[in-house]
C-alpha cells in the first residue's frame, strides 16, 4: 500500500516541541544551535541569580503540596523556601540573604491568600501529546482541577508584574493546554500567571480558534528549525542555517563566549543584574 502511495503519501513524522525549544529559536537560532544541535554542546555560562531565585519559588510551592493539607500553612511555605534556598549567582551571601527573605514573603503571602487545601491534579507534571503537525510537551508547574476542566498555572518571580494579555499571548501556556487536555483527557481552556512579588494573578479563557492561533504559529516554528537541522546535517552551512540574532539578550545568553556577534553587541551582564532592585 506504501509503495502504491508513493514517498509523498507518507506520513510525516512530528516534531517535538517545547516551549524553551520554539523561545529559542524565535529568539536566536544561533543560540539553538549551540542548545540543541552541537554536540558537544559549548560551554554555558554560570548560574544567574534571578534563575536561582525562581527555581527556589517553585521548589518550595511543590514542597508544600506535597504536604498533608493541615501542614499547609503561610509560616510553612516560607520556611520551604529557606529549605530550599541556594546562593548560586549572587553577588555576595548578603545580597542572596536579602532575597532569600525577600521570597519567604512572596511565598507566605501567596499561601495566605490561596486556597491551598485542594490537591492539585499535576504538580511540575510533564504533558505530552501529539496535536496537529507535532508533539507538545513540557513541565507545567501546576495543574488545578475546576469542576469539570483543568486549569493551567504558572508561577513567576519576575521584576514586573503581568497582565491578561500575557497569559493570552503566552504560546507556552497556550500549548500546555492543549498538550495537558490530551494527556488527561479533560477540557483544558483556561490559563492564568501568578506572579508572587506583587500577589497578582493574570488569566485567559482561551477558545478554540485562539488555541489554533498558537499551535499554527508553533507549527511555523518547529517546520523552521526543523528544516534547519535536517540541511545541517545533511551537509548546510551552520552559520548560514543558524544565523546570529544579535541584541540586548546577548548580555544575559549562556553560550555568549561562543558567539563573536554576541559579544560584539555589548556588554555581559552581572549574573544578578536581572533581580529586582
Amino acid at each position: 500500500m506504501q509503495d502504491q502511495l508513493g514517498f509523498d503519501m507518507m506520513p510525516r513524522k512530528l516534531i517535538k516541541v517545547t516551549p524553551s525549544r520554539l523561545a529559542t529559536w524565535q529568539d536566536c537560532p544561533r543560540r539553538f544551535r549551540m542548545a540543541y544541535v552541537d554536540r558537544p554542546t559549548p560551554p554555558r555560562g554560570g548560574a544567574w541569580a534571578h534563575s536561582t531565585l525562581g527555581a527556589v519559588v517553585h521548589n518550595a510551592l511543590k514542597a508544600l503540596f506535597d504536604l498533608p493539607v493541615e501542614r499547609r500553612s503561610p509560616e510553612a511555605a516560607a520556611a520551604l523556601v529557606g529549605t530550599h534556598w541556594k546562593d548560586e549567582g549572587f553577588a555576595d551571601r548578603e545580597q542572596s540573604g536579602q532575597f532569600r527573605e525577600r521570597a519567604a514573603g512572596w511565598v507566605r503571602d501567596y499561601v495566605a491568600d490561596s486556597d491551598v487545601t485542594a490537591d492539585p491534579v499535576g504538580l511540575e507534571r510533564w504533558v505530552s501529546a501529539p496535536v496537529g503537525t507535532i508533539v507538545a510537551e513540557g513541565r507545567v508547574d501546576r495543574i488545578d482541577q475546576r469542576g469539570d476542566e483543568v486549569v493551567i498555572i504558572d508561577y513567576k518571580t519576575g521584576r514586573h508584574a503581568l497582565t491578561t494579555d500575557d497569559a493570552r499571548g503566552s504560546q507556552a501556556l497556550a500549548l500546555y493546554a492543549l498538550a495537558a487536555r490530551r494527556t488527561l483527557r479533560r477540557p483544558c481552556t483556561k490559563v492564568e500567571l501568578h506572579h508572587l512579588p506583587t500577589g497578582t494573578v493574570a488569566a485567559w479563557e482561551h477558545t478554540e480558534e485562539s488555541l489554533a492561533r498558537h499551535l499554527a504559529r508553533a507549527e511555523e516554528s518547529a517546520d523552521e528549525f526543523q528544516l534547519a537541522i535536517d540541511t545541517h546535517k545533511a551537509g548546510g552551512d551552520a552559520d548560514v542555517l543558524f544565523p546570529a540574532a544579535p541584541g540586548r539578550q546577548c548580555g544575559w545568553c549562556d553560550f555568549r563566549r561562543s558567539c563573536a556577534e554576541g559579544q560584539a553587541a555589548g556588554p555581559a551582564l552581572d549574573p544578578w543584574a536581572m533581580l529586582a532592585p
